[in-house]
């Protein structure tokens, strides 16, 4: 019997790769095929470090087309997620100005202490609720505006980058509120820009679009996108388009089971819980939490941790090392788990990790630095950072559970980090709860969650949460050896 699924089109960029995805819905179960991948390589030129956009709209164009030969009349919509922070400048005519800037270009280095001489630190997460990070847009366009950038003079719109992508796809200038809300330039209780902190930080206030939320269908396939792909039919929809909105919308929770945390588990590791509203407070000010735009109506208080890019850094190193030999990170983890534990900690946290580059040096460096033995092979390095991001969620874990006044239940882990055993049975030990893993592809499910409730195909996030329940795989892993975990934490509470 033909396959009568409806079909739905995520385009997820992720900070390592992208890929489309197609989620075919039989009104009970969602299932995901992969319609293309590809590498996402930022390009380091003279001026700055830039991520190559026109190659990655081709490939995503290219990866609709597949999906299209595949599926046909069956697809109905797509949508766009992406990283969070980084833009791209309009012109008055829709042109793109410049090739849009790598959130770990150098640029802003020194910009939050700029940024402070301005408007004083309580002041800006006042105003913005956001955890201050030198990578977000605010201190991007702090650089732009100290340096007399003439692409800021002669910008006329910023785009996110998956609101740059919806635009070439359909003509439609917005910015989406789960990706807005990434910048440190909005007042997440009015969804609107900052502008009196933006004027005071010489920053043009008039540069952003309508803002609109997630689930708003943006258009048609402009003709030309449409002739391409071969999608004529196809409606486009903007999801979460901070891959981590989508990726916390398609978390498999119940909430008849008790309070839950998430934990998006990839190049960076974003931990947090759902409220109501934003939480901007003394409290959340001191623990430099963020507050980030959710869908339906959500708020995201989490936390961003570096993530396994300590470790993706770390892999590049060795690979080059080893003339370019193909080193897994299955590789990686097996002699992880074979090297002895806790023979040092690093805080996933500092800004020492954030840049490429050197990173198995600079992580001898750290523990050096803070008294430690440095770790000396490869397996070691990587227990280190496996046990040490795990003990960074611990110490976010607890912050949370002050937040929200009582004891989380469980932790749940989607992306693909959560594939990750060890990782996943290092994170159950440290925070003492169960830790749920999957699903996997929870970014280009909860993109298509919102693109069936734009449908009215699901009526609701608990039932999108629901249906992604039963349609994926998931796997508990329970604490244990909590008293070792206790006393390595104790440890990693005074060096971070």
């Amino acid at each position: 019997m033909a396959d009568r699924s409806e079909v739905y089109l995520a385009a997820d960029f992720g900070a390592e790769s992208g890929r489309v995805m197609a989620g075919l819905f039989d009104g009970k179960h969602l299932r995901l095929e992969e319609a293309h991948r590809f590498p996402n390589e930022p390009v380091a030129l003279p001026d700055a470090l830039h991520w190559d956009a026109l190659r990655l709209y081709r490939e995503m164009t290219a990866g609709l087309a597949r999906a299209a030969r595949a599926h046909g009349r069956r697809v109905v919509s797509l949508g766009v997620d992406t990283w969070g922070v980084d833009f791209g400048l309009l012109d008055r005519r829709g042109a793109l100005l410049a090739n849009p800037v790598h959130y770990r270009d150098g640029r802003t280095a020194g910009m939050l202490e700029r940024a402070f001489r301005k408007a004083r630190r309580e002041r800006i997460y006042r105003r913005t609720g956001l955890q201050f990070m030198e990578i977000n847009t605010l201190y991007q366009l702090l650089a732009l505006a100290r340096a007399r950038a003439p692409e800021l003079d002669a910008a006329r719109t910023l785009l996110f980058m998956p609101d740059l992508f919806h635009y070439w796809l359909t003509g439609r200038r917005c910015n989406e509120w789960t990706i807005a809300s990434t910048s440190q330039c909005f007042d997440p209780r009015r969804k609107a820009p900052a502008r009196a902190l933006l004027r005071e930080l010489g920053i043009p206030a008039g540069l952003f679009a309508e803002v609109v939320e997630a689930g708003t269908k943006l258009g048609a396939l402009r003709p030309g996108v449409a002739d391409e792909t071969g999608l004529a039919r196809c409606a486009v929809v903007a999801p979460g388009s901070h891959d981590t909105a989508s990726a916390v919308a398609a978390v498999p929770a119940d909430a008849a089971a008790g309070p839950f945390a998430y934990l998006s588990s990839g190049t960076w590791s974003l931990m947090g819980i759902e409220t109501d509203r934003p939480r901007i407070d003394q409290r959340t000010l001191a623990s430099n939490m963020t507050n980030e735009g959710g869908v339906c109506g959500t708020n995201r208080l989490l936390k961003n941790i570096m993530g396994l890019w300590i470790l993706q850094e770390c892999r590049r190193a060795w690979q080059v090392e080893d003339g370019g030999t193909e080193l897994s990170y299955d590789r990686i983890t097996r002699l992880a788990s074979k090297a002895a534990p806790f023979q040092a900690a690093i805080d996933p946290l500092d800004s020492a990790f954030l840049a490429p580059g050197r990173m198995p040096e600079r992580i001898r460096a750290w523990c050096r630095r803070t008294g430690q033995r440095p770790p000396g092979e490869r397996g070691d390095i990587a227990r280190v950072v496996f046990e040490s991001l795990a003990l960074a969620y611990r110490r976010v874990f607890d912050q949370l559970e002050a937040f929200h006044g009582g004891r989380i239940e469980t932790l749940h882990i989607v992306g693909g980090g959560s594939r990750n055993a060890l990782l996943n049975q290092f994170t159950a030990d440290a925070i003492g709860r169960p830790v749920v893993a999957g699903p996997v592809e929870a970014t280009a499910a909860g993109n298509i969650l919102m693109q069936l409730l734009a449908r009215r195909r699901i009526r609701s996030l608990a039932e999108g949460r629901a249906l992604v329940a039963r349609s994926f795989e998931r796997r508990v892993f329970e604490p244990r050896d909590e008293s070792a975990w206790a006393e390595a934490y104790a440890r990693f509470s005074k060096l971070a």
